[in-house]
C-alpha cells in the first residue's frame, strides 16, 4: 500500500519516527475542523460508534460480555484508572516489570498507596509464564496481575496469552497495557483471558492524542462499583455514565474523537489490523536491514523484538553524540526518539503511524549522511 498523503505539497510536518504522538494522515487532521457540543446527538452517536468499533477491532462485542470505556487524557490516565479502580481495598497487584512503563505502573500504585508487589526481569528479557505461576503460588494474597504488552522502552513483546492462561488458572484479575500494540498487532483478545486492556488514541490506530480507552470484561467491571480511589478516574462510573446517557461525565475531547473516528475508518480501508501489522513489520524489516548495513546494532535479539519500535545501541566511536545526531536529523526533517534503557546507551526509532517503507528508506539514507558529517565510523557488517 502506498502512502496517499506522504510529503503533501506545502506540508511542513516532519515525519515522526516515535512511539507517539505519531504522523497522522491529512484526513485525520481535517476531521478535527468541526465544532460539536458534548451533548449534541451527533457527537453522542460518534461516541457510541467508536466504542463499538474498538470492540470490533478486539474481535469481541457487548453480546460476548465486553465493554469499552473511553477516558479523557493520555494513555497513562487509562492505566491509572485501571490500577486504582479494579481491585478492592484489600486487593493486591502483581506488576511485571521489564521496562519504564512497568515501572510507571509501580509508581502509580505507590502514589495511591495500593498494595503492590513487583517482579523485574532485564529489559531485554520477556516474562516467563512459569515464573508468573511460581509468583502466584508463593503469594496467594495477590488478586490482580498487570503486564505491558509491547514495552516501548525497548520494543520487546511479552507473551500476554501464555501469562493470561496462568493468571486465570489462579483465578486472578488480568490487566494488559497494550498501549503500543492494540490495533497494530494481531492477537486473540478473548483467548488471552484479558479482564482489562488499555490503549490510547495516538498509537497504532493512528489518531491524535487526547483520550485513552479500556476494553473490559463486563462481569469483572461490574464488581468494581465503589472501588475507585479517585473521582476523575472512576472507571465503573465512567462506564455507567456512557451506558445511561452516551455522554462523558466531564468535558470530552470532541475534536480528538472526530479525528479518531476517521482514523478507525482508515484502518478499515487499509485492511484492518492484519494489514496494518504487515505494513509495520515491513517498515521495521527495512529499518533493521538498513541500519545493520550501516553498522548499527539492535539492543534486542530478533526473537523478542516487536514491529513497533526498535532500540539501537550507540556507536562506540568517540565522535558520536546523541544530542548532535538528533539535532542533525531534526534539522533535516526527521524526528527520532531518545533511549530509555537503564543498562545501555540506546536511541529508538518507531515504525508506526502514517509511515511507509519509502519513509524508512529516506530516514536510513539521512542517517548515513549524518554519520558521515559527524565523522562517526561504524563497523562494516555484511548480511
Amino acid at each position: 500500500m502506498q502512502n496517499p498523503d506522504a510529503r503533501l505539497p506545502g506540508s511542513k510536518d516532519k515525519p515522526l519516527f516515535t512511539p507517539g504522538p505519531l504522523t497522522t494522515s491529512q484526513n485525520v487532521k481535517q476531521a478535527m475542523l468541526r465544532d460539536l457540543g458534548s451533548r449534541d446527538t451527533e457527537f453522542i452517536a460518534v461516541v457510541q460508534e467508536i466504542r463499538n468499533e474498538l470492540l470490533a477491532i478486539a474481535d469481541v462485542s457487548q453480546s460476548d460480555g465486553y465493554e469499552c470505556v473511553l477516558l479523557q487524557g493520555s494513555g497513562t490516565f487509562g492505566i491509572e484508572a485501571v490500577l486504582t479502580c479494579t481491585i478492592p481495598r484489600d486487593g493486591k497487584w502483581l506488576i511485571l516489570v521489564n521496562g519504564s512503563y512497568g515501572k510507571r505502573m509501580c509508581t502509580i500504585a505507590e502514589v495511591h498507596g495500593l498494595e503492590c508487589t513487583s517482579r523485574t526481569t532485564p529489559e531485554n528479557t520477556p516474562f516467563s509464564p512459569t515464573d508468573v505461576d511460581a509468583l502466584l503460588k508463593e503469594d496467594p494474597s495477590i488478586t490482580a496481575v498487570a503486564v505491558v504488552h509491547c514495552e516501548t522502552t525497548t520494543g520487546i513483546m511479552n507473551p500476554i496469552r501464555e501469562i493470561g492462561e496462568v493468571v486465570k488458572r489462579h483465578n486472578k484479575t488480568y490487566f494488559v497495557d497494550s498501549m503500543s500494540a492494540f490495533g497494530g498487532i494481531q492477537f486473540d483478545f478473548a483467548g488471552c483471558e484479558i479482564d482489562y486492556l488499555v490503549s490510547s488514541a495516538n498509537k497504532c490506530i493512528e489518531g491524535v492524542p487526547g483520550f485513552s480507552f479500556c476494553i473490559a470484561r463486563r462481569s469483572t467491571l461490574e464488581q468494581t462499583a465503589g472501588w475507585s480511589r479517585t473521582l476523575s478516574f472512576d472507571l465503573h462510573a465512567q462506564w455507567k455514565g456512557l451506558e445511561s446517557s452516551g455522554q462523558f461525565r466531564f468535558t470530552p475531547p470532541t475534536h480528538v474523537m472526530l479525528a479518531f473516528r476517521q482514523a478507525i475508518e482508515e484502518l478499515k480501508i487499509e485492511g484492518g489490523v492484519a494489514a496494518r501489522e504487515q505494513r509495520y513489520r515491513a517498515n521495521q524489516s527495512r529499518l533493521v536491514d538498513g541500519m545493520t548495513k550501516l553498522g548499527f546494532e539492535t539492543y534486542l535479539t530478533p526473537d523478542v523484538q516487536g514491529p513497533i519500535i526498535t532500540s539501537f545501541l550507540y556507536p562506540e566511536d568517540e565522535n558520536f553524540s546523541f544530542d548532535e545526531f538528533y539535532d542533525h536529523l531534526n534539522a533535516r526533517g526527521y524526528v527520532i526518539y531518545p533511549g530509555k534503557v537503564s543498562n545501555a546507551n540506546c536511541f529508538r526509532i518507531g515504525n508506526i503511524g502514517r509511515l511507509f517503507v519509502s519513509d524508512i528508506s529516506a530516514l536510513v539514507n539521512e542517517i548515513a549522511s549524518v554519520m558521515s558529517d559527524m565523522n562517526v565510523r561504524l563497523p562494516a557488517q555484511v548480511n
